[in-house]
């Protein structure tokens, strides 16, 4: 660890030296965004209204949704006939995820994407209700606001909004 203006830094170095998983990470965003982590056989998955963040002072909601499987985090396209939302869904961010702890009520990980890399947590703070927040790290960004900056598709460079026209 080193320390910066009094703070506690974490190097990548530091927080991989506890690494227990490698696996996956996929970040889809429609009119919602889903956070998913490969755990075992599935992606384990959360809503994650305004979107990840890279700046550590920021609070993310992050609400359980139904577990996906493996296959679902490669859909980026229109489903057809959605009763809900727009069936437009992109692949906003993607990557390899190194999972650090995995207990009841904290998870922490690693993520190595192309807008989102550094460590994470999700805590939870109630039955399902979640807090997601980016660890202090040398890949931490305070006072950016990723999803607004960056927010077309990691492999179609369109949004959204864009897919569904």
């Amino acid at each position: 660890m080193q320390a910066d203006s009094g703070t506690r830094r974490l190097t990548a170095a530091a927080i991989l030296e506890n690494v227990t998983t490698a696996s996956r990470f996929v970040v889809q965003l429609h009119d919602a965004t889903r956070l998913r982590l490969q755990m075992g056989g599935m992606l384990r998955s959360w809503a994650v209204p305004k979107g990840p963040s890279l700046d550590p002072a920021v609070r993310r909601l992050a609400v359980p949704v139904e577990d996906h499987s493996l296959s679902a985090g490669d859909f980026e396209g229109v489903h057809e006939g959605q009763s809900r939302g727009s069936g437009a869904v992109i692949i906003w961010d993607e990557g390899s995820a190194d999972i650090v702890h995995d207990k009841p009520g904290h998870l922490s990980f690693v993520l190595h994407g192309r807008k989102l890399s550094g460590g994470f947590a999700l805590t939870r703070t109630g039955e399902r209700r979640w807090i997601l927040v980016k660890v202090r790290d040398e890949h931490a960004r305070p006072g950016s606001d990723i999803a607004a900056q960056c927010p077309a598709s990691v492999r179609s460079g369109k949004t959204w909004q864009e897919l569904k026209e």
